[in-house]
């Protein structure tokens, strides 16, 4: 199955495998930890039930989509270790630290939390329930960060030396390496993308339960909370990516070329090609359909100003043009696509039919994944644009490979297309079983296996009479809060 395949493109490919299972869950917790604190912080300052009952519901969902995240996170820091060992020996003063930062200060934070968050509804008072929501919301985002903040350094390496070991080191003030050039704009996009990833399944669970009954005042009250974060955030994110997208040519360049399709330079204005088939033996692109000097006019905002292409650089140089040409169409026409539904329900509810127009919710259903294959995209046109580096221009991905034969690296790369599948697999089915179930009165929370009452991050028990229940929150029978 793999014999074509060489141990670096093995690893890659085991790589790109894993993160891409791992990124999904991270893209979905982030957004779902600020969505549960919204609602919490919402049923405390207006005391409706409906709000309370949502975030049972979520939280739910929310424990099992947290815990994929950190099963399938681990299994990177163990690649780094196995499969580049040498990027690990070369990058490790840089890297290392700023991976025991994310683990010091957000992996701290959220494991501190995540257990009265989870079980500690009834066992605490309301305001500290609500701090230990937000909390792991800001865990999540700590964790965002730091994890961004390695990337960007990787994309646009700053503040550091070379030392005679061959050893990147740090030189100077670490404020440079972590806001290194691309960092503020890649933190921002992505977490942007994590809002609108949460929003649309949000959106597209209140839309499945509406089409059933529109009555239901769960669904209707979740559906409108993310056409809101939609028609808000999406015209945000279009900006942001444009932004982003300027400061790539400016350290990228070569991954913008690939992105826009130039396999030539553009002395006087280069087109925007919307879509056509990259053809990499004759070096252009077939088929396409493009707007003339639009490309010039975004990325330089001037018609005629010249851009280069593949041409300019050497072919040992140029990331592959095919992926990350496809995947930033992809990307862009997610965007785009979310834009209209936002839109689109701005409207719906301009005509008081937000809740009555069964199309505008079927729409909102298919879109419903559609943020998941948006970040995935959006990491492919990252990631593969890098190349052929791992820090890009100082660090080549052949360079950074642990010395193993094809055949090993093939071995566990092949064990963990089975064990994902089959136990994230499982986890993403429970998951759907779980928002198909409609959202009701009553809503009751996490199961918990304690019979004692919860100790955790040194919180002091709740009373007496809470600590034979073994399930938590239970039903709120007058609507405040307290079993």
């Amino acid at each position: 199955m793999f014999e074509q395949f060489d141990a670096v493109m093995l690893a890659r490919i085991q790589f790109a495998f894993t993160v891409s299972f791992h990124f999904i869950f991270p893209a979905f917790s982030i957004g779902l930890a600020s969505y549960l604190a919204v609602l919490e912080g919402l049923w405390l300052k207006t005391g409706k039930q409906l709000y309370m009952d949502l975030f049972k519901y979520w939280l739910k969902i929310f424990a099992v989509t947290f815990a994929m995240g950190v099963v399938s996170g681990i299994v990177l820091s163990y690649q780094f270790g196995t499969n580049w060992a040498v990027f690990s020996d070369k990058a490790g003063p840089i890297i290392g630290p700023l991976m025991a930062y994310e683990v010091l200060t957000a992996f701290f934070l959220e494991a501190g939390f995540l257990g009265v968050m989870l079980f500690g509804m009834n066992r605490v008072g309301k305001k500290l329930h609500f701090t230990a929501t937000l909390m792991v919301a800001i865990g999540t985002f700590i964790s965002a960060f730091w994890i961004l903040s390695v990337n960007s350094w990787m994309q646009t390496p700053a503040g550091y030396d070379i030392s005679a070991e061959g050893q990147f080191v740090p030189g100077g003030s670490w404020w440079n390496i972590v806001f290194n050039p691309s960092f503020p704009y890649r933190l921002f996009h992505t977490l942007m993308a994590a809002y609108l990833t949460t929003a649309f399944v949000v959106g597209a669970v209140g839309a499945w339960h509406l089409l059933k009954d529109k009555t239901n005042a769960h669904a209707r009250k979740m559906f409108s909370m993310a056409m809101w974060m939609a028609a808000l955030v999406a015209p945000v994110q279009i900006f942001a990516g444009d932004l982003h997208g300027l400061n790539t040519l400016e350290h990228q360049p070569a991954k913008v070329m690939a992105m826009e399709g130039h396999y030539e330079s553009h002395p006087d204005g280069a087109p925007l090609i919307l879509f056509g088939i990259p053809n990499s033996d004759e070096k252009r692109i077939d088929y396409s359909i493009e707007i003339p000097k639009l490309s010039s006019l975004i990325l330089k905002h001037d018609l005629n100003a010249p851009l280069d292409g593949f041409d300019t650089i050497p072919e040992a140089d140029q990331p592959p043009m095919g992926m990350v040409f496809w995947a930033f169409r992809i990307m862009v026409g997610i965007g785009f696509l979310m834009l209209g539904i936002g839109l689109w329900s701005l409207i719906a509810r301009a005509r008081k039919k937000l809740y009555d127009w069964p199309t505008l919710h079927r729409a909102a259903i298919v879109m419903g994944p559609a943020g998941f294959v948006a970040v995935i995209a959006g990491w492919i046109v990252t990631e593969v644009g890098r190349q052929p580096y791992t820090i890009y221009g100082l660090l080549r991905t052949a360079d950074s490979a642990s010395p193993l034969a094809a055949p090993a690296v093939a071995v566990s790369l092949i064990a963990f297309i089975i064990v994902y599948f089959v136990v994230f697999g499982i986890g993403t089915w429970y998951i759907l079983r779980l928002m198909k179930a409609p959202p009701k009165a009553g809503e009751k929370g996490v199961k918990s296996t304690e019979k004692g009452p919860v100790r955790t991050a040194g919180i002091m028990p709740g009373p007496p009479e809470y600590a034979a229940s073994t399930i938590v929150p239970v039903t709120d029978p007058d609507g405040k809060g307290e079993a």
